[in-house]
Formats: structure tokens, C-alpha cells, sequence
């Protein structure tokens, strides 16, 4: 556990298939709030969305299950948007995938660094990554770089929780993503799913696969597994360079 902080954190054993368990440093429940600097507040972050980044989530683990199921490339650069705990980029680099998490929390790296550490897993590319918000911000806040460049596929679970995500997270997708690659959404039916889908089209992403995922518990994820249902959505892009601008 962290030393002197003043919220609380469990650790959490996740199972997943064929793969060694996962021991996962959380928050222990989501009436949490430490901001002492005013960083999150000045990113945007309200009281009631500060816990969200620190607990486990199961469209997270749906999508590390995704991550499993498919041959990683080693060649292949791979970002997590909106990674909260990076459930599904901690699975990936394990397999050995080029990896980079990004969220805007002020503590999502060192939550990240802790669950490397708790893993025996080597450093992994962490960035500042925020959509839908233009204001300068400082590294003093952050505690990361910026996120910048582009990446072949781009992955990324419950993002679609404000009428304003579809066009916001499309467009954050469009800035990070080759002109060549491929995006995985799991998404737990939030609604907004249709209108994602429009916006992607707008940046030439195709959807190549809306499947939908039911299943009857969610693993060790809860310490009462919960039944999941949702979708996992694939699209593709396969532009002329010169389109991105």
C-alpha cells in the first residue's frame, strides 16, 4: 500500500484466462476525494468523478479479455485512452505489446506504477490524455507528458458516458490514430453507441464488428461477481496519409 495517504485502497486478485492473476493496488470504494493541490479540480475533475479512475470497472476487464483473445504484435503501437487502472494495458505489455496508458487523472501513474510493481512488470509509457477540454495544462498537474504522436490501434472501455463523448472521444481518436489502424471500444449499452459510430465515419473509420458481450459474471473483479452485457466495437481506418492534416 501507499504510505500516508488519506484515502483508502484495497488490492484486488484478478483471474484472467490463461494468465498468471493480476494484483490490481485500487481505491476501496468510490466515496474518495484527495486534492490537496487543486489539480484535478483545475482538470476538470469533480469530487464526484475524482474515485472514478482509481476503481475497477467491467467493461475494463471485458477488454482485457478482448486484448488476450488476440495475437499481440509486437510491432504494433498500441494506446489506451481513458485507462483509469490500465487493466487492459497492464495485460498487453505482459504479452509483450507496445503499450502506452493514458487517462487525465493526477494519480492514474502512480496507481499504474504501483500495479507494475505489484506484478514484477517493467516501466510502461504513461501520458496525459484528456478530450474534450482545450485549456493549457501544466505538467505540475498532470505528472506526465502530454500524449502525442500516433498509434496503429487504439483501445479503450466505457467511454461513452456524456451526451458530448461520441463527437469528443471520435475527434481524440482522429488526433492519436494512424491513417492506417484500428480502434476497440467496449462499451456496457450507455446508449450513445449509434452516435459514435456517425462520428467515427466522419474521421474514416468503418465499424468492422459490433458484437455483443453477455456474460454471467465478470470474474474476480467484484467481491460479488456481477453478469455483464455490453458491446465490443471494432472499426477501421485505411486513409491516405495526406487526410490527416
Amino acid at each position: 500500500m501507499l504510505k500516508s495517504v488519506p484515502y483508502k485502497t484495497a488490492v484486488r486478485t484478478i483471474h484472467l484466462p490463461g494468465q498468471e492473476p493480476l494484483k490490481i493496488f485500487t481505491l476501496s470504494d468510490r466515496q474518495q476525494f484527495y486534492d490537496p493541490t487543486g489539480a484535478a479540480q483545475r482538470l476538470g475533475i469533480s469530487s464526484a468523478t475524482w474515485p472514478l479512475f482509481g476503481m475497477l470497472w467491467p467493461s475494463g476487464l471485458q477488454l482485457a479479455l478482448k486484448v488476450i483473445k488476440n495475437q499481440v504484435d509486437p510491432e504494433q503501437r498500441i494506446l489506451e485512452i481513458g485507462c483509469g487502472l490500465a487493466l487492459a494495458s497492464l495485460t498487453a505489455h505482459r504479452l509483450g505489446a507496445d503499450v502506452t496508458a493514458s487517462d487525465r487523472h493526477p494519480l492514474t501513474k502512480r496507481f499504474l506504477n504501483k500495479n507494475l510493481k505489484n506484478n514484477d512488470l517493467p516501466l510502461l509509457e504513461y501520458r496525459h490524455g484528456q478530450w474534450g477540454r482545450n485549456e493549457p495544462v501544466s505538467l505540475l498537474d498532470t505528472g506526465a507528458p502530454i500524449l502525442s504522436g500516433r498509434y496503429d490501434l487504439i483501445m479503450g472501455s466505457d467511454l461513452l458516458y456524456e451526451p458530448d463523448s461520441p463527437a469528443q472521444v471520435a475527434q481524440f481518436i482522429h488526433q492519436h490514430a494512424q491513417a492506417q489502424s484500428e480502434v476497440w471500444v467496449m462499451d456496457p449499452n450507455r446508449g450513445y453507441r449509434n452516435r459514435f459510430t456517425r462520428k467515427m465515419a466522419e474521421f474514416g473509420f468503418s465499424l468492422m464488428e459490433d458484437a455483443k458481450i453477455q456474460r454471467p459474471y465478470a470474474y474476480n473483479l467484484n467481491d460479488t461477481p456481477e453478469a455483464y452485457s455490453g458491446r465490443f466495437l471494432r472499426y477501421v481506418r485505411n486513409i491516405n496519409p495526406r487526410q490527416l492534416g
